[in-house]
């Protein structure tokens, strides 16, 4: 299809037929997909539910416990203030639930946090949340999936040694689901994520059912109560401290805001649904474990875990039912891992997309999802697992700092929202970058729940940095400023280089008076007189460069040249010490200073390129190293020439 401007160039439409070819990737992520392909990747709220919730759902397997954990200090007595914190998280939990259900459909293109704290609360504190978020991301990964391992070392001991290997095998494989498109990667761990939530409910649902009925009992054979040092006074703090460790059961809340764009038409309705049904689970199951914890009499302990005694408790001992919980639990929390790929990248592609990271994170891969992010994910989780050993009590400290300040700095955006919005007139509306925004008449009642909701979570925040920072918090303090501080800087070198290449107040590139050819030889044979071939196109005026390091050598260049250098002056660059670019760049640096304004110098390398990729190491990378020479030179273009052997 041809259209014929009449005033300008002719501008030609063409469709090509050319297909990916098929390589060893396709059998590990399948088939590549055609943009037009994007509506049909998208998922429905079962789906959705799967993806999204895996990460908070896994939660409910440790939060209760680290509740009773730091509640220990003081004695068994203390316990009993699990359920009444459970309450208080739960309160917590709705506040931040309706939050984002409000950012949903205030913010339908997905971005979360920082997408609301970008358009309300300015650049600063989105980077921030985001760089929070995206740490809170590789964390997940790392920490969930070192959880499960855990797991699966405490049935198979002999496990332990290879606790590293199998972490980042686990990675690995979530990896390549993932990079198989969200529509598969939601499928395949759909099946799992719901045989947890059925085998907790049920488990929860029969524990109510045996308490009510007088038949629940206690824990038979609890692991030895260990008080943490020595025995403490119950203080505010204590509780404040028990309560900032339970809200762990929040982290994941904001994953469906992040992540809206997956969903099926219409998106912020489906989103939304999904969102009340993983916060009504996660709050019915976190207070079922809380309140049955307590009348079972658990102990909290790293010999067994919380759900283990009260799943032996419930279905009287280790028979399959109780097995069904353990594996249900072990699998939930290496699929948490799933949530943090699914939001992860397309966290970095909103940063990407505004500037603050690397454009390339922006680009989706062959199966229509942000391929490189994930691959970024996975790399980073590894590096952790690593680096940590495959420790979660190591880790752990990390984890929730960072999505606890997103949260606040979510909520003090929407409540500035709601500010803005009551000040609109009831016609008016105004279009952001994220949303539009209109008149809302409960705009005083949403801004004081965001308010408030924006108090609590900085409470707990503040709270898990003080009483974590020597535990390794302190590195979240510091990395998140830190990445911020990268992420400007990032963003400082696109607005210079778009600066740079914009064509406001620009008059055209001004006509060459000269343009000047320097062909670099080696030596004479056919792969430089093609190079020379393609310089006397180019130009009249073609100088012929060869470097001296053997005097033998050089003469048999000259001779040739006499021979086939078809008139073109030759210059000779006597090198006593061998040095091969550093005489060329004096030599050309003189040449660009002899230069006057509109004069072009273009420096043509010729390059061998072999039929075999092994064989080009048996040849000097010169034409490599002379371009990484030159490349940095301004005023100069430069062109390879290859030849064929």
């Amino acid at each position: 299809m041809e259209r014929t401007s009449f005033s300008g160039p002719t501008i030609i439409n063409q469709e090509t037929s050319v297909r990916p070819k098929k390589t060893w990737r396709n059998w590990f992520i399948g088939h590549p997909l055609a943009t037009a392909d994007a509506p049909h990747q998208t998922i429905g709220k079962t789906i959705g539910l799967a993806v999204f919730a895996s990460d908070a759902l896994s939660s409910t397997a440790y939060a209760s416990q680290e509740i009773m954990i730091i509640l220990a200090a003081a004695g068994s007595g203390a316990l009993s203030y699990v359920f009444p914190i459970s309450l208080a998280i739960v309160a917590l939990m709705t506040i931040v639930a309706i939050s984002y259900e409000q950012t949903i459909h205030a913010y339908p293109g997905g971005g979360g946090a920082y997408i609301v704290a970008r358009d309300n609360l300015g650049e600063l504190p989105a980077q921030t949340a985001g760089a929070a978020l995206l740490t809170d991301y590789i964390l997940t990964v790392a920490v969930s999936i070192s959880s499960g391992v855990a797991q699966i070392i405490s049935a198979f001991p002999i496990l332990y040694p290879y606790r590293v290997i199998l972490g980042i095998t686990l990675v690995l494989f979530v990896m390549i689901i993932n990079l198989r498109g969200v529509k598969e990667s939601g499928t395949t761990f759909a099946i799992p994520t719901y045989f947890f939530v059925i085998i907790m409910v049920a488990t929860v649902g029969m524990g109510f059912f045996r308490y009510f009925t007088g038949s629940l009992g206690t824990v038979i054979n609890p692991p030895e109560f260990e008080a943490m040092g020595v025995l403490q006074v119950i203080t505010p703090f204590m509780l404040l401290h028990a309560f900032s460790s339970g809200t762990s059961a929040l982290t994941g809340i904001e994953a469906i805001s992040n992540g809206i764009t997956a969903f099926k038409e219409p998106r912020s309705k489906n989103a939304g649904i999904t969102l009340i049904w993983m916060a009504s689970i996660l709050g019915t199951l976190f207070l079922g474990i809380s309140y049955l914890s307590g009348k079972i009499a658990a102990v909290p302990s790293e010999q067994e875990t919380v759900i283990s005694q009260l799943a032996r408790t419930v279905y009287l001992g280790t028979g399959p039912l109780y097995l069904a919980v353990i594996v249900g639990t072990a699998v939930i929390l290496i699929m948490a891992a799933n949530t943090a790929f699914a939001d992860f990248p397309r966290l970095g592609a909103l940063h990407a997309g505004d500037g603050f990271l690397p454009k390339q994170l922006t680009f989706r891969g062959s199966r229509l999802v942000f391929s490189r992010g994930i691959v970024a994910l996975a790399f980073f989780a590894s590096l952790l697992i690593f680096i940590f050993q495959a420790s979660v009590t190591r880790m752990i400290p990390l984890y929730a700092i960072g999505v606890f300040l997103s949260f606040t700095l979510s909520q003090a955006g929407m409540a500035k929202r709601w500010w803005k919005s009551g000040h609109l007139k009831k016609d008016e509306e105004i279009i952001e970058p994220g949303s539009h925004l209109r008149f809302d008449s409960q705009w005083k009642f949403k801004m004081v729940i965001n308010g408030f909701g924006a108090i609590c979570t900085f409470v707990v925040m503040i709270t898990f940095a003080i009483t974590k920072f020597k535990d390794g918090a302190w590195i979240i303090v510091l990395l998140v400023p830190s990445m911020v501080t990268v992420f400007f800087g990032i963003h400082h070198h696109y607005k210079s280089l778009a600066k740079k290449l914009s064509l406001d107040h620009y008059h055209g590139v001004a006509r060459t008076n000269r343009h000047r050819v320097v062909v670099l030889i080696a030596s004479v044979h056919r792969g430089s007189l093609a190079a020379l071939k393609y310089a006397v196109n180019l130009s009249s005026d073609v100088t012929a460069v060869h470097v001296s390091t053997d005097p033998a050598e050089s003469r048999k260049v000259e001779e040739k040249w006499m021979r086939w250098g078809g008139g073109t002056r030759l210059v000779i660059l006597d090198s006593p010490y061998r040095l091969l670019l550093e005489p060329i760049v004096e030599y050309i640096e003189t040449l660009l200073s002899l230069m006057s304004t509109n004069e072009t110098l273009t420096i043509v390398v010729p390059q061998f390129v072999t039929r075999r990729w092994w064989e080009s190491l048996l040849h000097n990378q010169t034409a490599l190293m002379l371009r990484f020479a030159l490349l940095f030179k301004p005023g100069i273009v430069i062109v390879e020439v290859p030849y064929q052997v």
